[in-house]
């Protein structure tokens, strides 16, 4: 049965979830949803109080697959999504930044916006990022990024939604309203960015959980 996985995106740099190169990838944060979302299921993040955007829905993606950290890294396909600090604030948000060589072996992070200021790997975010070896990835996700639109509330209502802290899981009997509207939004626009990230023009920053901070 198909689930519909719902949270607040915190932080909105275009990094967690990655909308860029015609795929929708959520690799770090959310370690819970990337455990168990599957195949057919649907993420959906909301908009909250830090982002003034309360009740709006800044991306959703219809899980196409999922993968391993080390099957990410080594992806040919997926090598675009791999950070690069003095690239364009695309490469520099990549969000393609764990492998390790064999298991068991420390998790390497990549120089990224989850690293500390000087590259070197920010432990918190290592450690929650990768209590899930598993990325997701959507070939049918709409991003609206800084545009993005108001939920009916009379949809957010029917389904008993509120911007509270962790996901929300929904089953698909539940959600039918949402999902049409959400195909209502898709029309015309799947696997499209149609703004840029709240938070892209501070693409250089990073976040450190421990702290949590933007620096």
């Amino acid at each position: 049965m198909t689930k519909i996985y719902m949270y607040v995106v915190a932080r909105d740099f275009g990094f967690a979830p990655n909308p860029f190169h015609g795929v929708c990838t959520l690799a770090t944060c959310k370690p819970k949803i990337r455990s168990v979302a599957r195949e057919g299921d649907w993420v959906v993040g909301m908009g909250g109080e830090g982002l003034a955007a309360t009740g709006k829905c800044i991306y959703f993606m219809q899980v196409t697959g999922a993968m391993s950290f080390n099957d990410y890294w080594s992806h040919p396909d997926f090598k675009c999504k791999r950070p690069a600090r003095n690239g364009s604030r695309m490469a520099m948000l990549g969000d393609n930044i764990y492998h390790r060589e064999c298991e068991g072996d420390a998790w390497t992070q990549e120089n990224s916006h989850h690293s500390r200021a000087d590259g070197s790997p920010e432990r918190w975010n290592v450690e929650n990022d990768t209590r899930t070896d598993r990325i997701l990835y959507s070939t049918h996700f709409v991003y609206f990024g800084e545009d993005a639109p108001d939920v009916p509330l009379r949809i957010l209502q029917e389904i008993g939604y509120e911007n509270v802290r962790n996901h929300r899981t929904f089953k698909h009997s539940q959600c039918r309203s949402l999902l049409e509207w959400i195909e209502e939004q898709g029309a015309g626009n799947w696997n499209m960015v149609l703004a840029n990230p709240f938070q892209f023009n501070q693409s250089g920053a990073r976040y450190s959980g421990e702290m949590d901070r933007i620096a």
